[in-house]
């Protein structure tokens, strides 16, 4: 279901634009043009999820709009063509989102930016430790205008419990003065479990002594905060966190993920099998490796186009993820696949193997008016206590017997072969 968003502006060109910046993020846009429109729409409508606001309007040249949507309890990013100080305190003083100069066309850029931030950061927890309420409750209402979802937390102590109840938690913001264990001690403790890839710790203190923010800093800490601070620039510091830990978070998906099928690629599949194989050995849990390959590939590719045999393999992948979903996929290269997974014994996991296989080689694929009909070899090894990499190479051996014998079939190494 679209959010909704309600652009206030009298400026037909900057009302289109930000249409055009909703729409883009899947929005349902209602545009007023002025205050009157505002309160009408909102007599019968004040659902919206978030609310861009013009500061002048014909009917209201001092940002008596702001108010009017704020009563409705709807988040507002304020757009605003007049920009001195007194301006600024007077739409800092009120619970808006955030404001934005119209100096040029980087202003919609960052409306965007926000709009966007305001669907994903539900999916974000931050804790917020201090051993004031009144403190906790500013830093974290400051939190939920952004849509975020926050935990607290009243110490170090009781810190590391919601660190471990909520594994949604990607940013701390911790106070230094706080009994039991203070924001050094919390840091220190953080980054014994938790690596600057997973999780982003920023200090506060209201103390003048200037060495807080280096010993937070060389304790582990990303950033840190002088209170009282700025909402504008709690915000900055906020987002700066956030997104380098989503630009990391994107780099590691792109090193390890197949780009064509989305399935891990060859580097993460052995990184994660090192770690899955010997823990499956040491509990004496049933498992199997398994190699797959596509019949004929380079025939699809031949008949029917490189595309035509990229949409097979992407196919292939969909059906994986369908009957192993369980398991650990990956793509190794080429038109070669590899399974690694558990269940209650030998028979079971050929069986889901099997279905796979049988699955593929009934089906159909369509591709720009061409129905592709394909199959796939397996080669399996159960049970092996053997290393990872000899698992690897029998798996190999018992699919090149399945495509010896015929392909289209699946050969366990040690009994097929």
């Amino acid at each position: 279901m679209s959010k909704q968003l309600l652009v206030v502006e009298d400026s037909k060109p900057i009302g289109r634009v930000i249409r055009q910046i909703g729409e883009a993020l899947n929005y349902e846009v209602t545009i007023a043009t002025t205050l009157a429109e505002v309160e009408s729409i909102l007599q019968t409508k004040d659902d919206f999820f978030v609310a861009t606001i013009d500061y002048a309007l014909p009917d209201a040249p001092n940002g008596e709009a702001i108010g009017c949507v704020l009563s409705h309890g709807i988040p507002s990013v304020v757009m605003t063509g007049k920009m001195d100080e007194a301006t600024r305190q007077q739409i800092l003083a009120q619970p808006v989102v955030d404001y934005i100069p119209k100096e040029n066309s980087q202003a919609f850029l960052y409306l965007k930016r926000i709009l966007h931030w305001q669907i994903t950061n539900s999916s974000t927890g931050i804790l917020v430790v201090d051993d004031s309420s009144a403190a906790r409750n500013y830093v974290s209402q400051l939190l939920k205008r952004r849509n975020f979802s926050v935990y607290r937390a009243n110490d170090g102590v009781q810190a590391l419990e919601r660190l471990k109840q909520h594994s949604d938690i990607k940013l701390v913001i911790t106070d230094l003065e706080m009994p039991v264990m203070d924001g050094i001690e919390l840091t220190n403790e953080i980054r014994k479990i938790y690596n600057r890839d997973q999780l982003s710790i920023i200090g506060i203190s209201g103390a003048d002594n200037g060495m807080h923010s280096a010993r937070f800093i060389k304790n582990g800490a990303d950033d840190f905060l002088r209170k009282p601070f700025c909402p504008e620039e709690f915000y900055c510091r906020i987002t700066q966190n956030i997104e380098n830990l989503n630009n990391i978070e994107q780099i590691q998906k792109a090193a390890n993920t197949d780009y064509l099928t989305d399935l891990p690629n060859r580097r993460a599949f052995f990184t994660k099998a090192e770690q899955l194989v010997p823990q499956y050995i040491k509990r004496n849990m049933p498992y199997c490796v398994a190699m797959l390959d596509i019949d004929y590939f380079k025939k699809v590719n031949d008949t029917f186009g490189h595309d035509a045999g990229d949409h097979v393999l992407k196919v292939l992948a969909l059906y994986m993820r369908k009957h192993l979903g369980s398991g650990l996929l990956a793509r190794l290269g080429g038109e070669e696949f590899a399974v690694i997974m558990h269940g209650t014994d030998e028979d079971q996991l050929y069986t889901k193997l099997d279905d796979l296989r049988r699955d593929i080689s009934v089906s159909q694929v369509s591709h720009d008016e061409q129905h592709i009909v394909f199959t796939v070899s397996m080669g399996m090894v159960c049970n092996s206590k053997e290393a990872l990499a000899k698992q690897m190479n029998q798996a190999d051996t018992a699919l090149y017997s399945a495509k010896e014998n015929g392909r289209n079939q699946i050969c366990i190494f040690g009994v097929d072969d």
